[in-house]
């Protein structure tokens, strides 16, 4: 029995792989080396998925945020291998996990777009080049968290229609205190910022929210996708919230800039279950 994590900044899927079927999967927190410790993480997971608590899984493949750097990719391992009873894993970036399940084996782009974004281009077997996403301060494009705060923005300052900011507050009970009190002295804002585009998903309709929604795509593409010379050669993908639901207006980008749409998919855990099965000795 084989374990595959996908961990983004928010939540970790989880999918059980048996005889070269997808079994049961599981939802758990976002397991982010940079925010909690190793102890944390089994903590978590004794809570989370407690039926999983010493489970005989012969090898787990984990892809994550933050585990690039080595130490704390080790944090993440020693968890894992605690929790699960194994010492059979292999730490990969989500990057990777989504480069995999996007492109499987053939060259492409590969780009997530959920709560943060980032993007690379695989040449079917390893990531050759990454434009560094440098999260939602710095780069980051066309992220939930960066929607959500250019939303924000809009509405704390008063710079969107009068009936947008009247239904923000209907919909969030947040007065405009509280919301930079979450964003500046609250854990994960960013989390906190990328559930605010789910207003713009449902108000969509809205010109100044479609143009909000449609400049963050194109900084995404024009400071990532177009910096890979491989961009116009090969297909571009995408996986995660963002790019899935919103996806109209990344083809329409795409497009314009003369770039060839690929898949979309929600998470790359599908994808990453076929990758895995029909590749059982990576």
């Amino acid at each position: 029995m084989i374990l595959i994590a996908d961990s983004g900044s928010t939540k970790t899927e989880w999918r059980v792989v048996d005889g070269g079927k997808a079994g049961k999967s599981y939802i758990s927190s976002g397991i982010n080396p940079f925010f909690v410790t190793g102890e944390e993480i089994v903590a978590l997971l004794g809570k989370e998925m407690p039926e999983m608590k010493g489970s005989r899984v012969n090898r787990i493949y984990f892809y994550g945020t933050g585990v690039s750097n080595a130490s704390k990719a080790e944090i993440v391992r020693g968890a894992l291998s605690a929790y699960f009873r194994t010492d059979d894993l292999f730490i990969g970036s989500d990057l990777l996990g989504a480069a995999r399940s996007l492109c499987q084996s053939e060259p492409g782009i590969a780009c997530i777009i959920g709560t943060g974004s980032n993007s690379c281009y695989y040449d079917g077997k390893s990531i050759v080049s990454n434009v560094s996403p440098l999260g939602y301060i710095l780069g980051d494009e066309g992220g939930g968290a960066v929607i959500g705060r250019k939303l924000v923005a809009g509405v704390l300052k008063k710079q969107l229609p009068g009936i947008v900011i009247e239904n923000f507050f209907k919909t969030w009970s947040y007065t405009p205190a509280e919301i930079l009190d979450n964003v500046y002295n609250m854990p994960f804002p960013n989390r906190f910022l990328g559930q605010f585009t789910r207003f713009i998903a449902d108000n969509i309709h809205v010109p100044e929210l479609q143009g909000m929604i449609t400049s963050s795509f194109d900084e995404f593409i024009t400071r990532n996708v177009l910096s890979y010379p491989e961009a116009r050669k090969y297909p571009v993908h995408f996986t995660g919230s963002i790019a899935y639901h919103f996806r109209p207006f990344l083809e329409e980008l795409l497009l314009k800039y003369r770039l060839q749409p690929g898949i979309f998919t929600l998470t790359p855990m599908e994808n990453l279950v076929r990758y895995h099965i029909q590749n059982p000795d990576i």
